[in-house]
């Protein structure tokens, strides 16, 4: 059996991997709405949050066949603070609720990140230099946030400090990465 077959039938069993996970994840809030009214996913939600979950799946078996531990690592935590900030600004808001306009910059953030990634045509030089600048971006935000008194400083600095962290790490495993090739 060629070492290509072999890699695409690991990415297959990895790939449907990742869809099990997306099932049990998404019958935890299916489960839910059956005990209590706190809980009320409709179709779309659950279609929404099943394409996340295989997306984020899907880009980090891209990034996982470089081979190279460090950029692995730099990209799972490029990936988890792109999820974590798509799924709390859309679900409860990082600054006041939801539909606060401030949340935005969150997802500006993203923008940032993702245009850096095409910039950098996913080579870890560039990709370093693109999560240091969502860190700068994100310190941005809990700089207008704080400055604007949009939401409780108490519950925004917090946010942002953890994506800052997110960004920052990434960027350093994605420069570790760059240095040493294999």
């Amino acid at each position: 059996m060629s070492t290509s077959t072999t890699k695409r039938r690991n990415i297959g069993l990895r790939l449907a991997i990742w869809a099990g996970l997306t099932g049990l994840i998404l019958s935890i809030p299916a489960i839910a709405m059956q005990f209590t009214s706190d809980v009320n996913w409709t179709a779309s939600d659950f279609v929404f949050a099943g394409v996340m979950i295989m997306g984020v799946g899907t880009a980090y078996e891209l990034a996982a066949m470089t081979g190279n531990a460090a950029y692995r690592g730099a990209a799972g935590l490029a990936l988890a603070a792109s999820f974590v900030t798509i799924w709390t600004t859309g679900a409860v808001g990082i600054i006041a609720d939801e539909g606060h306009p401030g949340n935005l910059m969150f997802l500006g953030v993203l923008a940032i990140a993702l245009a850096g990634c095409v910039v950098a045509n996913l080579k870890a030089v560039g990709m370093a230099r693109a999560m240091f600048a969502a860190a700068g971006a994100q310190a941005l935000v809990a700089m207008i946030a704080t400055i604007y008194r949009m939401g409780e400083p108490a519950e925004v600095l917090p946010a942002c400090g953890f994506f800052i962290v997110l960004w920052t790490l990434s960027g350093l495993l994605f420069r570790r990465a760059a240095a040493d090739p294999t």
